[in-house]
């Protein structure tokens, strides 16, 4: 028998073990709120991100890269834990009346580094619990400040990176900033603007950032995306995002300037995304490639070969926890949820910055985004093939409340009431009613059109789809596994027993 303190000592040297591999590496972790792909980094002629521009140049950009759920809670939870939201419990937004936590028992990218000592910080949007869940050194949120200050204020969050950075604490660091832009808050804070456009800008009653320089766009220079409707409401909506990811790249440029400052340039791995797709038709809260897609750029300096270059390769959000573990050289922790083996099904993403790597394959998993909006959904995308399973088909696609309100929501609500042209490749009725299975051949159907899962010609890759899909749903634990035509009855065999519900 291991005596108290034998045990004791055990977990002293294993940690000081851990902490001698990992000195001299660092994590920024930078996460932009609903951002896309509105930056020079991916060919957008016309928005000015030099910041956003400087970085590419030092990373590798990732293509292929996707959130594994399209709202912001559960995704933030799933790039802190590498689980799936119906696997660490984090089903839906975290605050007020929506409550959604994480399980006690998730071990969290935070808490596994504190264990190893590594220091962890964290400014801005945090959006997700419980404490001991995923519990931060240094913490300034909305949980402690204002989200507005340490969210969308660029002076305010320099010098809160100064702070961590001239820490006497010399170990080893994860900092995560977490902008607050450019998520909308015109049902929030309407006075600020539909995206909080004018939030800090020096007009009156609007405050002044020192480190911000505005810049505006009219709706005749913005480029508009396949998914949203080319319409004068929309390119002024546009347009107003991009002041606001315009405010969120001069802040990614201070805070890399921090960084520099501080020595850190040689030293630390910078990872670049955003946590779903933007607030527009047929972005965040779903599963199509207009939800899902996000940018990615990692930039490692220790990994010179692939900086500026661009990888074809599948990355998933889900990708980062293991990432970051791989980066300080710290295996991942030997647990249970609920009885069960929990393992990661993401990958490092550090052999993609040696060379190309054949990944090809990512999963998705929504429940909620706002506790009334249940909406389950499940989708695997192999090469060109996306495949999407609606749970729960027979009731029509929730709308949440702040892009409800926003102009190019209303635009659609309006023309499509008064019978007039939306100019959109949808129609309302087709986006709120949908098929349990849709499958799309991104190849030839880039917008994803034509659902081919009824398709006789495709009927082999549809039937290969829904088995990659199972699987991953059995190896995360999935309890919406067998729905919605079965109950999940994990002790018998098979598990998926039949409800006989005209499904």
């Amino acid at each position: 028998m291991i005596s108290m303190g034998s045990r004791v000592w055990y977990w002293v040297i294993y940690s000081l073990l851990l902490l001698s591999k990992a000195w001299g590496r660092n994590v920024l972790l930078i996460i932009g709120d609903d951002a896309g792909f509105e930056s020079e980094v991916y060919n957008n002629t016309a928005i000015h991100t030099p910041n956003l521009r400087d970085l590419s140049k030092r990373s590798l950009i990732f293509k292929n890269a996707f959130t594994s759920v399209s709202s912001c809670s559960p995704s933030r939870a799933a790039i802190m834990t590498g689980l799936p939201q119906h696997q660490n419990g984090m089903y839906g937004l975290h605050q007020d009346m929506h409550h959604f936590n994480s399980f006690d028992d998730v071990r969290s990218l935070p808490l596994i580094l504190r264990q190893a000592g590594i220091r962890t910080g964290i400014i801005g949007k945090k959006h997700i619990g419980p404490e001991s869940v995923y519990p931060f050194d240094f913490s300034y949120t909305e949980e402690n400040s204002s989200v507005l200050q340490v969210g969308r204020n660029i002076t305010r969050i320099k010098l809160l990176v100064r702070k961590f950075l001239q820490s006497q604490d010399q170990r080893p660091f994860l900092l995560y900033v977490a902008f607050h832009d450019p998520h909308r808050c015109g049902h929030s804070q309407p006075q600020y603007g539909a995206f909080c456009e004018k939030f800090g800008n020096g007009d009156p009653d609007m405050g002044i950032m020192p480190d911000w320089s505005p810049q505006y766009y009219t709706p005749e220079q913005v480029q508009v995306p396949y998914f949203i409707q080319d319409t004068p409401s929309a390119r002024k909506d546009i347009a107003a995002q991009y002041t606001t990811i315009g405010r969120m790249d001069q802040g990614i440029g201070l805070v890399l300037s921090e960084l520099y400052n501080a020595g850190h340039e040689n030293d630390t791995l910078v990872i670049f995304s955003s946590d779903n797709g933007i607030p527009f038709p047929n972005g965040r809260t779903n599963l199509y490639w207009s939800g899902r897609a996000e940018p990615l750029l990692v930039s490692s300096p220790y990994h010179q070969k692939r900086w500026g270059q661009i990888s074809q390769s599948f990355a998933s959000l889900l990708d980062i926890t293991p990432t970051v573990l791989d980066w300080f050289s710290i295996p991942y922790p030997n647990y249970k949820i609920f009885g069960k083996s929990v393992q990661l099904t993401g990958k490092s993403l550090l052999p993609a910055l040696q060379s190309e790597q054949d990944w090809t394959t990512v999963f998705g998993s929504q429940s909620h985004h706002e506790v009334t909006m249940y909406y389950p959904m499940r989708s695997v995308q192999n090469l060109q093939y996306l495949l999407i399973h609606n749970l729960n088909f027979k009731m029509p696609f929730p709308i949440d409340q702040d892009f409800y309100v926003s102009p190019t929501f209303q635009d659609l609500l309006n023309r499509t009431v008064s019978g007039q042209p939306t100019s959109w490749f949808k129609t309302l009725h087709n986006y709120y009613y949908r098929d349990r299975w849709e499958l799309y051949d991104r190849s030839a159907d880039i917008s994803e059109i034509k659902n081919i899962a009824e398709d006789p010609a495709y009927q082999d890759i549809l039937k290969s789809m829904q088995n990659i899909l199972q699987k991953w749903q059995s190896e995360t634990s999935d309890p919406w596994m067998c729905a919605p035509d079965g109950v999940l009855e994990e002790k018998l065999e098979p598990q998926c027993r039949p409800l006989y519900n005209e499904l």
